[in-house]
């Protein structure tokens, strides 16, 4: 795959859970989405909720890093 920092953010979500060693069953289980919205998302066909993203996010243990162009530095 590309480069992580040049994906998209939907992009790096999808990587972290293709790359977190859980089963979309499991995700799906720890985070309360439906296991059909979530295999759509991660084939691309669907987008998220905020909410969806934010318990995806706490249970894939991410966060986001914020680099600033200008300077180079995180």
């Amino acid at each position: 795959m590309a480069n992580k920092d040049k994906l998209r953010f939907s992009d790096q979500l999808r990587l972290a859970i293709s790359e977190s060693g859980m089963t979309r069953y499991e995700i799906a289980k720890q985070t309360a989405i439906d296991e059909s919205s979530l295999a759509k998302f991660v084939h691309g066909k669907r987008g998220l909720s905020i909410d969806s993203i934010d318990r995806l996010a706490e249970i894939l243990d991410l966060s986001i890093v914020h680099k600033d162009k200008n300077s180079g530095e995180m």
